[in-house]
């Protein structure tokens, strides 16, 4: 059921625009193979043809008729990019078989400063709802954001500060169902000017219960090493969701930049799964189940400043600067009372310098300060209370003269984690350097090299306890070092008639490889297997690639064959590293026109079974999908959109997941929602 506050949003939202909409001037149908301009990792914007950076982008029209679901399982699927599907609340982005502390979640190029990357079953503080667009960053040339984007960035960007000035009132309403966990989702945003100001104000709620799935819940492996038979339970217990978060921004937008003040507040509850046995007649549920009914309440209260200054001479062209503040706690509940806590409070800011291009250079230099607290209270606070501070300076620079051009940059970083435990300090200095050449106009090839430094986490330098989450009792190693990683990247971009590709193969090499690995003895307490922290050396490579090819065209109709296809492997000094996802490869075939959007896809997956110790193989699997959208108005304001997911039932098991032998991936569903735009 939709919540009052949703209904109450709606009610408002519907009312302020029904009066203002028929004003408006309308949304234009969206061009097709424009080139996206990026600015995640190149502050000063480059077009995604011209990137060294493997780059995705879910833009405002993809965001409109996708899954109401956690930023995890909304990126899954793109190239290079899985999901650590813990629970339908918590899900993190997997990148290139990375994730955690090397993966960075960003909001506005802000970090999230929240603790989602401490614990698999911990949400990111922002739901994918917000999002005017998200650009997902491969690999780690991304200098900008420092040794936590080693393995990537995902970077969510909203419009909760205005930075341009709207043709009077825009905005959208947007709400969907789905059939395989009975889940409702809600939104609204509004932008309006206010004599020099411009305001926005949002609201987004979502809603689900448990999601049914094909088959038992626990993996034949599991059954059988536990000895037990599958029962008739197709639904995975204790996976609801319930989110509500709303939020309101002013800028003030002059003729030489801007500035801007946002808040925002994300309240939500979800269930944490577990092991779920058929049990004897007359034993205890409680007793069956094990950790049924544990639950997580998150909440957190954002505040952010932005603003812009140009300058119209002088070697930079403009100045930026972006300040976060937010305060987090993450409640564990074991039925109705309160277990672990999870505190994090702190700030981010980032000042950077953009320099006027003078003959295809270009470039920027900035500043980055973190400042937080992450704390812990409870039995599983396997983690000290920690104060983290990080300083960081940076330079990008690109020159471009057509047919060949180079790029390159340098970051300093200085990071300190200060506990009980112990204080260290650490200084990282990380490069990068590539050189691009078009030999004809629809061919970019490029190279680039990159070292990069990770400083050690909190949870890897200092955990000590029982982690339910991953089950292992977890310890740090207060003496590890940086992470270091030498890696080599060849990208190539093809764009010519009807045919458009794209390519990345990389190898990376890492000195210091911080891995948690099994000791082989159990901790006499909590029962489970004793993990550490340790460094070793290890090499990661692969490739993802994407094509499109259209078929036929007419003027705004159009019929396109898709592919797209990853492949990664890493191999440590101990042994095959842990989760690391298998190859995939998927094909659609995609109708586009003015009225109508229709397409299939089927997605294959490969089995993966080197895997590391305490870790389960999974089978291959395919699953296949039907979408389709009508805009049913000549203004195409208006669009109603259907998609059927996994139609053949598939039982699917994502292998980056803790959880993937008793949470498999959800079965057949039917989604529909409508989005106005505005």
């Amino acid at each position: 059921m939709i919540s009052h506050r949703a209904l109450l949003l709606a009610a408002a939202s519907w009312t302020a625009l029904g009066g203002v909409a028929a004003a408006q001037s309308l949304p234009q149908p969206r061009e097709l193979h424009v080139d996206d301009v990026i600015v995640t990792g190149a502050p000063f914007g480059v077009t995604d043809r011209a990137s060294l950076l493997a780059v995705d982008v879910l833009d405002e029209e993809d965001l409109a008729v996708a899954p109401a679901a956690t930023l995890g399982d909304l990126v899954n699927g793109l190239p290079g990019v899985r999901s650590t599907n813990f629970a339908p609340g918590a899900s993190r982005p997997v990148i290139r078989g990375l994730s955690g502390p090397r993966v960075q979640v960003l909001t506005n190029g802000l970090g999230m400063i929240d603790a989602s990357s401490v614990s698999p079953d911990h949400q990111v503080a922002v739901d994918p709802g917000e999002a005017r667009r998200i650009e997902i960053v491969r690999g780690p040339s991304t200098l900008v954001f420092g040794g936590s984007a080693i393995g990537g960035v995902v970077n969510i960007i909203d419009d909760r500060i205005p930075t341009e000035r709207p043709e009077g009132v825009d905005g959208h309403v947007s709400a969907q169902y789905s059939t395989v966990d009975d889940g409702s989702s809600l939104g609204a945003r509004l932008k309006a000017n206010a004599g020099p100001l411009v305001l926005t104000v949002d609201g987004f709620t979502r809603e689900a219960s448990d999601y049914d799935v094909p088959v038992f819940p626990e993996s034949q492996r599991l059954l059988d090493e536990e000895g037990e038979e599958p029962g008739d339970e197709r639904t995975v217990e204790n996976t609801f969701v319930q989110l509500d978060q709303y939020g309101a921004g002013v800028s003030w937008i002059g003729p030489r930049g801007y500035v801007g003040f946002s808040a925002k507040h994300v309240d939500t509850t979800y269930g944490v799964p577990g092991h779920e046995h058929e049990h004897e007649e007359g034993e205890e549920e409680e007793e069956a189940h094990g950790e049924e009914g544990v639950s997580i309440g998150l909440e957190q209260t954002r505040y952010d400043l932005r603003g812009e200054l140009t300058f119209e001479t002088g070697p930079f062209s403009a100045a930026r600067l972006s300040a976060g503040w937010a305060d987090y706690a993450h409640t564990e509940f074991e039925g109705d009372e309160i277990g672990t806590q999870f505190f994090s409070d702190g700030a981010e800011g980032r000042f950077e310098l953009i320099q006027r291009e003078r003959n295809g250079w270009q470039g920027v230099v900035g500043a980055q300060l973190l400042d937080r607290t992450f704390d812990a209270v409870g039995d599983e606070a396997y983690v000290p209370r920690t104060d983290i501070s990080e300083q960081g300076l940076y330079t990008v620079q690109r020159f471009d003269r057509g047919g060949l051009g180079f790029e390159g940059g340098l970051r300093l970083d200085r990071r300190s984690l200060e506990s009980v435990a112990a204080e260290r300090d650490f200084s990282n200095v990380s490069a990068s350097a590539g050189v691009f050449f078009r030999p004809t106009a629809p061919l970019f090839l490029g190279l680039s090299v990159a070292r990069n430094e990770r400083a050690p986490s909190e949870v890897e330098l200092f955990a000590q306890g029982a982690h339910v989450a991953t089950g292992a009792f977890e310890i740090g190693d207060i003496d590890l070092d940086s992470e270091v990683a030498t890696s080599v990247e060849a990208t190539v971009h093809f764009a010519k008639g009807p045919f458009e590709a794209d390519l990345h193969a990389y190898s990376a090499r890492y000195d210091g490889f911080i891995d948690l690995r099994p000791t082989g003895v159990d901790d006499p307490d909590s029962g489970l297997p004793i993990f550490q922290y340790v460094q070793t050396d290890a090499d990661f490579r692969g490739f993802e690639a994407e094509a499109e090819y259209r078929l036929w065209e007419s003027g705004d109709r159009g019929l396109a064959l898709t592919g797209a296809a990853d492949w990664v492997r890493a191999t440590t000094d101990l042994g095959p590293a842990a989760r690391i996802p298998p190859w995939s490869v998927t094909a659609g075939l995609d109708w586009t026109s003015r009225r109508v959007d229709a397409g299939v896809e089927v997605r294959h997956v490969g089995e993966q079974d080197r895997t590391a110790a305490f870790e389960r193989p999974t089978d291959s699997y395919t699953l296949v999908s039907l979408k389709g959208a009508i805009r049913p108005f000549a203004d195409r304001n208006v669009t109603v959109f259907a998609e059927a997911s996994n139609l053949t039932d598939a039982e699917a098991r994502e292998h980056a997941s803790f959880q993937k032998d008793i949470a498999p991936l959800p079965g057949r569903s039917l989604r529909a929602g409508i989005t106005w735009r505005f």
